[in-house]
Parts: C-alpha cells; sequence; structure tokens
C-alpha cells in the first residue's frame, strides 16, 4: 500500500496543469475575439466614413465650375502676394499712362497756352555762391528778371542737393540764400556730390517734370555762359516735335577737354573702352516733357552710370527719341568757363 500513494499523487498533479491549460487557452480565445469585433468595428467605420467622404466630394465635384478662373489657381497657389502685386504694377501703368507716358496723350494733358516753354535747371554746388551770382548778374540783372522770364514761358531754377552730413552750415547757408533770392530748386533726397552726378540728373528730371508743365526741360552747368534769347528761338523752332532729345551729340571715341579718354567702368555694357554709343554732351541738353515723364516714371530701375552724359544717353536707348545733333550747343573752354555758340 506504501508503494502505491506517489502514483496516486502524480496522477492528481498532471489533471491539474491540464485544467490550468485548458482556462488559458479559452481566456486567450475570449481575448482574440474582443480584439477581432474592435478591429472590424473600425473597419466598417472607416469604411463608411470613406463613403460619406466620397459622396461629399462628387456632389462638390458637380457644383463647381469646370473651369478653374485666375483667382481659383492663386488661391491654389498660395500666391495672394502675387496677385497684389500685378494689380499694383497695372494701376501704376494705368497712371504711367495718364501722365503722358504714351505720345498720344501727351498732347491731350494740358492746352499748351497755359504750358510753359522750358524749365532750365541750372546745376550749381554748395560752394558755388560766386558763379551763382554771376550768372544773375548775366542772365537776371534786373530785379524782376525771372517774373518777365515767366511771362516768356521760361522757369529758371538753380539745381542742388544737400550735403552729406544733413543740416550742416553749407545746407543752412543755401537754406538763407534761397530765401532771399527764391531760385533754388533743391533736391532733399540728393546727396551733392561730383560722384553722384549722375542720380542728379534723375532727380532734376523728375522734381521738375512733377511741378512744373512745360514743354522742355533743359540741363545746364553753371560755368556755362549761355546765350538766353538763342535757347529760347532753338526752343520754340522745335515746339511742335515729340520725344525730342537736343544737344551736342557724340558717339565713337570720346575725349575730355582735358585731353584726357573717359573711361566708365562698366563700359561692356554698351560698347568698349573706346567707343560709347551716340549721346549728348553733359552741359548743355534738352529733353521733351514726354521724355522727362519716362526718367520720372522709370527712375528706381534706370542705371546711373559714372558720367551724366553717359547716363542720360543710356536711358533714352530703345525710346522713340528723336536725336538732334545742335552744333550751337557745343561748348568750348574760355578759361573756366565754357561758351555755348547760341546766336
Amino acid at each position: 500500500m506504501e508503494d502505491r500513494l506517489p502514483v496516486t499523487s502524480s496522477k492528481r498533479s498532471k489533471s491539474k496543469n491540464v485544467q490550468n491549460t485548458s482556462k488559458s487557452s479559452l481566456l486567450m480565445a475570449f481575448v482574440s475575439c474582443l480584439a477581432w469585433l474592435y478591429v472590424a468595428g473600425r473597419l466598417w467605420q472607416d469604411a463608411e466614413n470613406r463613403m460619406l467622404l466620397a459622396s461629399l466630394f462628387m456632389k462638390n465635384s458637380a457644383q463647381r465650375s469646370k473651369v478653374l478662373t485666375v483667382e481659383d489657381k492663386l488661391t491654389v497657389l498660395g500666391c495672394k502676394d502675387l496677385e497684389r502685386r500685378i494689380v499694383e504694377a497695372e494701376m501704376e501703368l494705368t497712371l504711367a499712362k495718364s501722365q503722358g507716358y504714351l505720345k498720344n496723350q501727351l498732347r491731350q494733358s494740358t492746352p499748351s497756352s497755359k504750358k510753359l516753354l522750358a524749365v532750365i535747371g541750372v546745376y550749381t554746388g554748395l560752394g558755388g555762391r560766386l558763379r551763382r551770382n554771376i550768372i544773375r548778374g548775366s542772365w537776371m540783372s534786373k530785379a524782376d528778371a525771372l517774373s518777365k522770364l515767366k511771362e516768356r514761358g521760361i522757369v529758371v531754377q538753380f539745381v542742388i542737393g544737400r550735403s552729406a552730413n544733413r543740416g550742416d552750415s553749407l545746407d543752412r547757408n543755401i537754406d538763407e540764400e534761397n530765401r532771399t533770392t527764391k531760385d533754388f530748386l533743391i533736391l532733399d533726397r540728393h546727396e551733392e556730390a561730383q560722384e553722384e552726378l549722375p542720380k542728379k540728373a534723375k532727380y532734376f528730371f523728375s522734381t521738375a517734370v512733377q511741378m512744373w508743365d512745360a514743354d522742355f526741360y533743359v540741363k545746364v552747368d553753371d560755368n556755362v555762359d549761355l546765350n538766353f534769347d538763342g535757347l529760347i528761338e532753338l526752343l520754340q523752332t522745335r515746339r511742335s516735335q515729340d520725344s525730342t532729345y537736343v544737344g551736342c551729340m557724340k558717339s565713337g571715341v570720346v575725349v575730355a577737354e582735358e585731353g584726357k579718354l573717359w573711361y566708365e567702368p562698366e563700359w561692356w555694357k554698351f560698347g568698349d573702352q573706346k567707343s560709347y554709343f551716340r549721346h549728348a554732351a553733359g552741359s548743355v541738353f534738352v529733353l521733351s516733357k514726354n521724355l522727362a515723364q519716362y526718367i520720372n516714371i522709370n527712375s528706381a530701375s534706370l542705371k546711373a552710370y559714372a558720367h551724366e552724359d553717359v547716363s542720360v544717353g543710356s536711358w533714352m536707348m530703345g525710346l522713340q527719341a528723336t536725336y538732334i545733333d545742335d552744333s550751337r550747343l557745343c561748348c568750348s573752354y574760355s578759361g573756366q568757363d565754357k561758351v555755348c555758340s547760341l546766336t
């Protein structure tokens, strides 16, 4: 009897292991069933969502226009800023046309009887009071000379910028002189310096065409002994012509008065180191109203080269400008002054 007792104990332990395994299997089967039901439910829900979205898309597609508008394309591409720029560019183009950029519209601006014949800008410097007084004593020798010139359709202004040290004694002296003489066109945005002369041309023509309505805008150096009556006669004979660029024209090899070759660092943009395109000498030259307006409208993008005469000549290239070579505007030196043979 003692030998059978271990056998009975072993059978009982095996029976318990079988029961435990059966319970674990049932539990795993139950958990798997729950997981399957969860996954099936999610797949069914996703299928319903896809069907709903598909039906909404089909309904929306049926209502939308088959041809995309510019507004739709700009919205899709996220180019609202580009759209704003296009609108601004169209407005600027409209403004440019209304200001006489087109030759046909130039004639319709203001009746010629109310227009000035010319605005003459005499380039002067911060230390050029002596030269200005000489001009006032020759061109404008009488106290009412400016008003009489305006009656003839001529406005004369000394064109000057500001000192590099804004508000210093040089600027204050110009302001004081202007309060007395009232014959300055002060370009507040321009810094008065020799190397800034090409930019001065942009500022002068842009400012003058906004302030005065004239047929011509003339640039003159303050060391030019100008025959005033001869200049007025020249302008009157050209008054019926549009897009006129008048001056002492030169091209090819350009030699300075001192005998040295002019050098333009960016010569490769328009020729070679010796031959330049056709342009008027910088001492005296004339632009008609629409050419001055062109400079005003496009001043931000016009390239200023090292020399003023080359810069202005480059701005006229590509335009329908009429080049008028008038030898009477060719000046020769007499001491430190230039004499132009206008008669």
